[in-house]
């Protein structure tokens, strides 16, 4: 990939400030920073400065391109804070069973669905599923995300999911963007242990969660806390084990019902809920008093046709708001981040400025790395998106089906689609 030295006579440079914010809420939400006739200044990996065209620096003689982004648009790159890119096979005849009528948990119920994923993987090599799983960052990179965070959970055994935990390592090792990993072992209960959910914990909490803290293999634990999955009580054991492995909470939260997810995700620091389509006043309330990120996954209610999580209510009293992808096989076969901002404007009813912050530096917010990410400051990943000639930034998430997005640029280099080992 080659180096970027300068992006100069940029159209509108969103996003751009000195590096003080770290996360956006509320009203705060629909502000977001942009300067025109702009340009850009990199300096090996690194944002070295940013300003107006006026400031621009005269460089006669310098290693790297320049890029005339004349009439584009530069925002930072996607950070997308939820996603199982690590998976065996697709579920596209479970696609086929929800058009004939049943439902997620009727699939659940029947052995697919998660516990489906997890046979797949089972049987599937660890380098079978990293090749895979390297073709989708590789996909997922190209609509412009810049910072991915990778759950296991399609493992449900010991030795699956660390195999899943060391595939995500691999790919951290070769990864162009930044990625974190998140151990999911209670994503669902397997069917060996339905009668006996508590020795399935026992086996998280007791074999997988030491051997996984001994590799170094995760960066936070997650449950999936909801109904027909794990209890309040569950969730709360499994987060406190993970606690003194010192894996910080990341859960699933109130997607099918009012779960008491977010209030079992707070009362254990979480640094994000995520899901949220079933939230009113009480998880609102509780959010408020928090420092946890609510984090909302538009297409898995697309996917599934469930209710979209009140972002609108949400944002009004105050609140943050982050969003990702989940992508995964089952219920969001996509990765594709600019989707996610239409149904967020579309059907969430967000303006695009806080769609932009949502999946920016409330992303990065939501994986910890918001020091690094997320904004166009000094200092900063030189991870942005440089867009094709559009009339606004409205036009990104009004125009849901085509792609505008002319180059993405990773750690100051012209991203060709594919990692180099």
């Amino acid at each position: 990939m080659a180096n970027i030295r300068l992006v100069k006579n940029i159209k509108t440079l969103f996003q751009a400030d000195q590096g003080e914010r770290t996360v956006v809420k509320g009203a705060n939400m629909k502000i977001l920073p942009q300067l025109t006739n702009a340009f850009i200044l990199i300096k090996d990996n690194l944002i070295e400065d940013w300003g107006s065209m006026n400031a621009c620096p005269e460089i006669a003689e310098f290693e790297g391109e320049t890029i005339d982004a004349t009439d584009k648009m530069i925002l930072p790159a996607w950070c997308d804070s939820h996603s199982h890119i690590v998976f065996a096979r697709g579920r596209e005849g479970e696609f086929v069973d929800r058009i004939k009528g049943l439902g997620y948990e009727e699939i659940a119920e029947n052995g697919g669905g998660i516990l489906n994923s997890a046979r797949k993987l089972q049987a599937c090599s660890e380098d079978d599923l990293f090749e895979s799983a390297k073709a989708r960052l590789e996909e997922v990179i190209s609509f412009g995300t810049g910072a991915l965070e990778i759950k296991s959970g399609y493992g449900l055994t010991v030795e699956a999911e660390i195999k899943m935990l060391r595939v995500i390592k691999r790919l951290k090792a070769i990864s162009p963007i930044p990625i974190k990993a998140n151990f999911l072992g209670a994503h669902a209960i397997p069917l060996k242990y339905k009668e006996n959910r508590s020795a399935y914990i026992d086996l998280l909490v007791d074999e997988m969660l030491p051997q996984i803290a001994e590799e170094e293999l995760a960066d936070y634990i997650d449950v999936f806390c909801d109904r027909g999955f794990y209890t309040v009580e569950e969730t709360d054991r499994i987060l406190k084990a993970g606690a003194l492995y010192d894996l910080p909470a990341k859960i699933h939260a109130n997607e099918l019902d009012y779960s008491g997810g977010v209030q079992v995700g707070v009362a254990n620091n979480a640094i994000s809920v995520d899901h949220l389509e079933c939230v009113g006043e009480e998880e609102i309330k509780c959010l408020l008093a928090s420092e946890t990120m609510p984090t909302i996954l538009p297409s898995t209610a697309f996917f599934l046709n469930l209710e979209y999580a009140p972002a609108r209510k949400m944002i009004d009293a105050g609140l943050p708001v982050a969003l990702a992808s989940d992508y995964n096989p089952g219920s969001t076969p996509s990765g594709k981040i600019p989707f996610v901002l239409s149904l967020a404007c579309i059907k969430m009813k967000m303006l695009p400025e806080e769609a932009i912050n949502a999946v920016t530096i409330n992303g990065a917010k939501a994986m910890q790395m918001e020091d690094r990410l997320g904004s166009i400051a000094k200092g900063k990943l030189a991870n942005f998106i440089i867009t094709k000639k559009i009339s606004s930034l409205a036009f990104i998430p009004y125009s849901f089906g085509s792609d505008l997005i002319d180059q993405v640029i990773i750690g100051g280099k012209k991203w060709n689609g594919s990692i180099a080992e």
